[in-house]
């Protein structure tokens, strides 16, 4: 028995941003995991598409990445009128959990900030973090070869390198101009 794609959303975002401990850097692998691994609601070219406009617009990148996906899975499924109900049902369950949590184990924490045992579970916590952003990185920079070809993506990558880490370019500048570039030039070059 299958169950409905209102409750998929739910689950799929609430499973997502409840082990995603540290934010959205913790919570896009879970996220890409839940989306396109497990309920394949969108494909892998697609999903690096959500995560570079949602990281070019202001906010936190899970709740931009929840809105999406929860109105296009309802929209897809029952029509346009159902978008917005997917986009609300996909929102909750992902600011939902963090917002108890936060409520509830803020004064917790604020008691414990100095033991050791929390400081360790904090330390031992960021090298997982870090692990899932270099497999995450590594598949949209497959994905990018792929489509695109080695040496664009080469360069591309050092152009952003070094427009960001050189002439300090916002990185969201950096990301329309990747757009745009992607949209007038790549777009021609594989047609």
């Amino acid at each position: 028995m299958n169950m409905p794609d209102w409750l998929e959303l739910i689950i799929g975002f609430f499973v997502a941003n409840v082990l995603g401990y540290g934010g959205g850097p913790a919570s896009i692998p879970l996220m890409y995991n839940e989306i396109v691994t497990h309920y394949g609601w969108t494909t892998d070219p697609q999903f690096s598409n959500i995560l570079a406009l949602g990281n070019a617009l202001p906010g936190p990148i899970a709740t931009k990445i929840a809105a999406f996906v929860g109105y296009d899975v309802l929209s897809d499924a029952y029509g346009p009128a159902y978008g917005l109900l997917g986009m609300l049902l996909a929102l909750s369950a992902t600011i939902i959990p963090s917002a108890v949590a936060l409520i509830f184990l803020l004064k917790l924490l604020q008691k414990h900030r100095q033991s050791p045992i929390v400081k360790g579970m904090t330390l031992l916590v960021q090298p997982v973090v870090a692990i899932m952003m270099v497999l995450l990185t590594w598949q949209m920079g497959s994905i990018s070869v792929h489509s695109s070809g080695i040496w664009q993506s080469l360069g591309i990558a050092a152009v952003a390198y070094w427009a960001m880490e050189r002439k300090k370019i916002h990185p969201a500048i950096v990301i329309c101009a990747a757009f745009a570039y992607g949209g007038l030039v790549l777009s021609h070059s594989f047609a």
